[in-house]
């Protein structure tokens, strides 16, 4: 019979006590559950008499935002523990760290990164992280090149393939960012005066051509190991350091859909500050530091990527000139168009950002919901004939200027 209940708070204290390296001493325990997503209940443990703490975090066996109508398997704890442990061999100093887990509790216990703030509270408060683009692009480029074919053993990659199958979390990302947003779905969180927009989305045939494809993509091309929800409240930073969290969604799909997952909710974030910003001077500068952000990401990972090929490329076949060129050519067109995706059902799929649900006027957010929007839907439009970053660039700008 299995052992699994929800944690109380007395509980988690219990469990937290026998991580010895970070409480070696017996000393009073306090918790305090955090959690503010819709999987998991998470507990900050902490030891007062010597500042010492961690995190607890247990899966939910169904999604909190819906409820026990909508049930998940126990076992993405199991996967996300696992994917943080991979991440911090392949990226270290870029994941948290692990201290145990328990599969039969759906527990994950790791390193407390209370010093640091979620990526999208800091930008919202108007943070600048000048080592961001240089620490991102680094976790995705070791990521995903050694998790890959290019990178690894293929029979080796294969039984990885088998250990991060994760059904119910890609069905929930295969619903929510590549069929809802598309259609009149019980679903979505559609304010009023948006309606007009999700209308006109679901009327454009061309437009959910383009989805049909990418949606295709994700569901057929094991590239390589994804975050697969690496949105910026996935990440942890400070001006010096990156940490990401929360690899629940780990699956083995197309590496642009994580690259596209940061530039959507960094162009978010891009969309939302006419509020966000005091006049249209730090608008115009902030926005620049957001594409900036954009470019330079690309631009190392692009940089990096090739680096790790050329030194550790496991395949003497995709070493035929002109196959790095081509590879890294369509991984930026499936990298656009996912972003598009990404930045399309967070305006009225099930689940928003607080980039642009915490505005309070209702005239600035829909003007940051519609600015969204058409960058969202022309970069999915554009993303077959993108050739260079700067294309995903102009179309934001282009979409401001209007």
């Amino acid at each position: 019979m299995s052992q699994y209940h929800p944690l109380t708070e007395a509980e988690a204290i219990e469990i937290a006590r026998t991580i010895n390296e970070v409480f070696p001493t017996g000393e009073e325990l306090v918790s305090k559950e955090i959690g503010d997503g819709n999987l998991n209940l998470v507990f900050h443990i902490t030891q007062p008499a010597t500042g010492a703490s961690l995190i607890v975090k247990q899966a939910l066996p169904y999604a909190k935002v819906v409820g026990e109508s909508w049930p998940l398997s126990l076992d993405r704890a199991r996967i996300e523990s696992e994917a943080l442990v991979k991440q911090g061999e392949l990226a270290p100093g870029l994941a948290p760290r692990v201290y145990k887990t328990d599969n039969e509790l759906a527990l994950t216990i790791m390193e407390d990164l209370s010093d640091h703030v979620i990526m999208r509270k800091g930008l919202i408060e108007g943070g600048v992280y000048p080592k961001f683009a240089e620490h991102i692009s680094e976790f995705i480029a070791r990521t995903l090149f050694f998790t890959s074919d290019l990178g690894m053993n293929q029979q080796e990659k294969k039984r990885l393939v088998e250990s991060f199958i994760n059904p119910d979390l890609c069905k929930i990302t295969e619903d929510l960012i590549f069929e809802d947003p598309y259609y009149d779905s019980p679903n979505n969180n559609i304010e009023a005066h948006l309606r007009d927009a999700a209308e006109a989305i679901w009327a454009d045939e061309e437009l959910k051509l383009e989805v049909a494809f990418l949606r295709e993509k994700f569901l057929t091309n094991a590239q390589a190991l994804l975050h697969g929800d690496l949105h910026t409240g996935s990440i942890f930073v400070t001006p010096d350091s990156t940490k990401v969290i929360d690899p629940e969604f780990a699956y083995y799909g197309p590496m642009g859909f994580d690259i596209g997952a940061v530039f959507a909710n960094l162009l978010l974030n891009y969309a939302s500050q006419e509020h966000w910003s005091a006049d249209e001077a730090a608008r115009r500068d902030r926005r620049a530091y957001l594409l900036n952000t954009i470019r330079d990401i690309w631009t190392l990972f692009e940089a990096k990527f090739r680096k790790l090929w050329n030194e550790h490329g496991a395949d003497r076949v995709f070493r035929a000139p002109g196959y790095q060129d081509s590879y890294l050519s369509r991984l930026l067109q499936d990298t656009v168009g996912f972003a598009g995706a990404k930045t399309v059902r967070r305006i009225y799929g099930l689940s928003h950002v607080a980039d642009i649900d915490s505005i309070p006027d209702a005239g600035a957010r829909e003007r940051a919901q519609r600015l969204a929007l058409s960058i969202g839907t022309s970069l999915i439009k554009h993303n077959r004939k993108a050739v260079s970053i700067e294309d995903l660039l102009d179309i934001a700008s282009a979409a401001v200027a209007k």
